[in-house]
């Protein structure tokens, strides 16, 4: 039945394309706008509409004043090890498309958590490819499931920043085929309906262009959906057009726009390449009712937006420490201190293009607040000033010079300097403002009212001749040439460059800055402004002394806007020593100290045995400080386990490099990333991988497993647990295989399946994990198949990838014959 319905439809689109020239054909296939694809009334095709995810749906349109729901980091979700919640954020981001006219999510990204320097680690998953295939998945399924398109990205081995444009990654097959084409291979078997090349060559061979889009992914997966690039990483037309590529976004200037009929023409590119190609675009557009009229409605949910978004910061935060702190009793807290500038300013997302504006955010002290309201008190202390970017203006402390209302004034100037247009917003965070004909420079002004005297920081982010200046007085001005080409550096996170003037409090001042528009150089143009750093000694000495006289104490510390971004890798896991001497103070001061990290990623906790509990928050998206409440204070319990391992120091990480030499990335280190790495080389992290403490304790009561099993079969073990303590909670059951003296290089263990139970105290739950063939599996680079080798495997349950708490032989009988997995 299935089958005779795809045929249909596929002869339904095979009619269309014979309706279609050459010309029309070939114009469909690349971007329209940045955001839309092209129509074809011919056909009755509308236009497609594409936006940045995972963290939220933007929409075509960089504009504070058109807010979206901020989810929590992907990094966040994969820590929740949760499938379900990762559906229902599914569902989140579909709504969020149908309410924005948006046809197609640009997420997951089920890139690796390869090394701890990973500058885009808030937008992947994991360090394993079982636990990112199977939450990428689950949030495909529940995007696709109301009719809007999800885009597994970036195809493949796109998992460092530095050079990322150009950098040729090197790997032998098994470790491409295990590791990192294994979340992918996952996102197929969904229903993924668009995979997105990546910028990265693999091998020599720009993805663009890469044998992979055609083998595995459409042949032997079957993927039947559309192979669309990353922005701009078209930049040839008859390599990417002969291989599987079909989508070349963004338009309307690519390499296909302007060369590929012609391509087609002198018979470099066959035709029969080019109606392949459509007919995958038009098998989405028909998924998405592209070719079925108006655009569907906003779908009403279930589950409301706030309410789901708050869950989900709980799922995610993991406790990593707990000495009794944890939860707070709110009966005995007169009086709770809140230390740390991310308490007050936290960040909620990583940087980059997939950053959407949240229409409120609830701070960690807000959060808090809110908690405590009529029954207790909270005080706060910011601490020592971080060395961090300046915010950029926004509507707390500036006026619109014209209007007189919050925000800021927008114009565009022409060369001369008339006027032609102008608008208040709300941000000096500007990226892609309507240009009218003729305009020649951005202009943002404010009237800004210092609540601080002294030296002021104010700075402007672009490139090209830019100029600032205050109440006249020019503080900057000079040209700044832009030297990459990186579309995240260049259209959303350009280099900051600022100046220093004094400010008398209640003073208001006139801030103008400008940037002449030149061809090549974007169109963002960020201004920021910070008041004077507080005196060090003096604002320690105040956190020092408001945590000794509080009953609790929650401190925040967390990583810079600069450090977890798009475009650039970490050089460290350094807080710097202003937020970790805070918390060896604060922790000195008062035992009843909850430390709560606000990272995308791992970071150094020299002070983690210092604390009384220690939670990790990532980037929490719009609602962390009420989900952070919630746990703080037992309405929740920290759900979350550790999506990846957790080093004390970067010395002790054994995989570090993200750099390429010489234009090479080379994966030395082959199958064994994350925990198989450390435990590969007998090391001892801060935190496994798996690793996250809830609010009671279990008792792992039997383990009922199978002595013996076939290649090619799936198996289930069955654990029963027993909550020993004294609340409801939620166990994460892990199981690893080994396969000691294998006759092929393998990891010490790997994780091989996993599930969640929960239960009452004293209650009894039995956990079913059923383990997959493909994990008894590895791949034979000398066959080019998949094999199971048979013998004995050792099956493991446990708590985390260092934690175990039963393990017993398995027999594996039978050679599987070759073939695909």
């Amino acid at each position: 039945m299935e089958e005779a319905r795809v045929a249909m439809r596929d002869d339904m689109l095979d009619r269309l394309i014979e309706k279609l020239n050459l010309t029309q054909k070939v114009r469909l296939l690349t971007g329209f706008t940045t955001w839309r694809t092209a129509g074809e009334e011919t056909i009755g095709l509308r236009p497609m509409v594409f936006s940045d995810g995972p963290a939220g749906v933007r929409g075509e349109a960089w504009d504070e004043r058109r807010t979206s729901a901020l989810l929590p980091s992907a990094s966040a979700l994969g820590a929740s090890w949760d499938e379900q919640l990762l559906r229902d954020l599914g569902g989140l981001l579909a709504s969020e498309a149908i309410r924005r006219d948006v046809d197609v999510v640009l997420a997951p990204n089920l890139n690796m958590h390869r090394t701890p320097l990973g500058g885009r680690h808030f937008e992947c998953y994991s360090e394993d490819p079982e636990l990112t295939a199977r939450t990428g998945a689950a949030l495909i399924r529940g995007i696709q499931e109301q009719g809007i398109a999800a885009t597994a990205k970036h195809f493949v081995a796109n998992d460092s920043e530095t050079d990322r444009l150009h950098a040729d990654v090197r790997m032998d097959d098994r470790t491409l085929r295990e590791v990192y084409l294994a979340p992918f291979e996952a996102a197929v078997h969904a229903g993924v309906w668009l995979v997105m090349a990546g910028y990265n060559s693999v091998a020599g061979t720009t993805m663009t262009a890469h044998p992979l889009l055609s083998e595995p992914l459409k042949g032997e997966w079957g993927f039947d959906g559309v192979a669309v690039s990353d922005w701009a990483a078209v930049r040839t037309t008859e390599g990417p057009a002969r291989a599987a590529l079909d989508l070349a976004m963004p338009g309307p200037r690519s390499p296909w726009a302007q060369h590929l009929v012609q391509a087609v023409d002198d018979g470099l590119v066959p035709e029969s390449a080019i109606d392949d190609k459509v007919r995958r675009l038009l098998r989405l557009a028909d998924r998405v009712g592209a070719l079925q009229g108006p655009r569907r409605r906003p779908v009403l949910r279930t589950n409301p937006t706030r309410q789901l978004l708050r869950r989900a910061v709980a799922a995610g935060t993991v406790l990593v420490r707990n000495e009794g702190v944890l939860p707070l009793d709110l009966g005995a807290l007169p009086t709770v201190a809140v230390i740390g500038e991310h308490a007050a300013s936290p960040r909620v997302q990583g940087g980059g293009s997939a950053g959407v504006f949240p229409f409120a955010v609830v701070t960690p002290l807000d959060g808090i607040r809110a908690h405590l309201r009529g029954r207790g008190r909270v005080v706060y202390a910011p601490g020592p000033s971080l060395t961090v970017p300046p915010p950029p203006l926004d509507t707390d402390r500036c006026t619109d010079p014209r209007s007189k209302e919050p925000g800021v004034l927008l114009r565009c100037l022409d060369a001369e300097g008339r006027e032609l247009s102008a608008e208040r917003r709300l941000s000096g965070r500007q990226l892609e403002p309507d240009l009218p004909p003729g305009a020649h420079t951005v202009e943002i002004s404010t009237l800004l009212r210092p609540r601080t005297t002294g030296m002021w920081t104010f700075g402007i982010g672009g490139f090209g001749r830019m100029t600032l200046g205050v109440d006249g007085n020019p503080v900057l001005d000079d040209t700044y040439p832009c030297e990459t080409d990186d579309p995240a550096i260049v259209h959303v996170a350009p280099p900051l460059h600022t100046a220093r003037t004094h400010l008398v409090k209640d003073r208001t001042v006139h801030l103008v800055a400008r940037r002449e528009l030149v061809p090549g150089t974007g169109r963002a143009t960020v201004v920021v402004a910070a008041p004077p750093e507080r005196d060090p000694a003096g604002a320690l000495a105040e956190a020092v002394e408001t945590a000794r006289d509080a009953d609790a104490v929650i401190v925040v510390v967390g990583s810079a806007e600069h450090s977890e971004t798009e475009g650039y890798d970490r050089t460290d896991l350094s807080l710097g020593h202003q937020q970790d001497d805070l918390v060896r103070a604060v922790a000195a001061a008062n035992p009843r100290t909850v430390a709560v990290v606000n990272s995308g990623g791992p970071v150094e906790l020299p002070w983690r045995d210092d604390v009384g509990a220690l939670l990790l928050t990532w980037f929490p998206g719009q609602e962390a400080g009420a989900g952070l409440a919630d746990v703080l204070f037992g309405r929740s319990e920290p759900g979350g386990r550790l999506p990846t391992t957790w080093a004390a120091s970067l010395a002790d990480a054994p995989v570090t490099h993200t750099g390429p030499v010489d234009g090479r990335l080379d994966y030395t280190e082959g199958l064994h990333i994350g925990y198989r790495a450390w435990l590969r080389e007998e090391r001892r992290p801060a935190y496994w991988f798996g690793h996250g403490l809830g609010y009671t304790t279990w008792e792992y009561v039997r383990v009922d497993a199978p002595a013996h099993t076939e290649a090619g079969a799936p198996f289930t073990l069955r654990v029963t647990l027993r909550n020993t303590g004294k609340r409801p909670g939620r166990e994460v059951v892990q199981v690893y295989m080994a396969r000691p003296g294998s006759s092929v290089e393998r990891p010490a263990r790997w994780l091989a399946g996993y599930a969640s139970v929960r239960a009452d105290p004293e209650h009894a739950v039995t956990a079913e994990v059923t383990v997959a063939p493909r994990a008894l599996r590895h791949w034979s680079c000398e066959h080019g198949a998949w094999r199971t080798e048979p013998g004995e495997f050792r099956l493991m349950v446990g708590r985390s990838a260092g934690a175990m708490e039963w393990q017993a032989p398995l027999h594996v009988s039978a050679v599987e014959k070759h073939g695909a997995a």
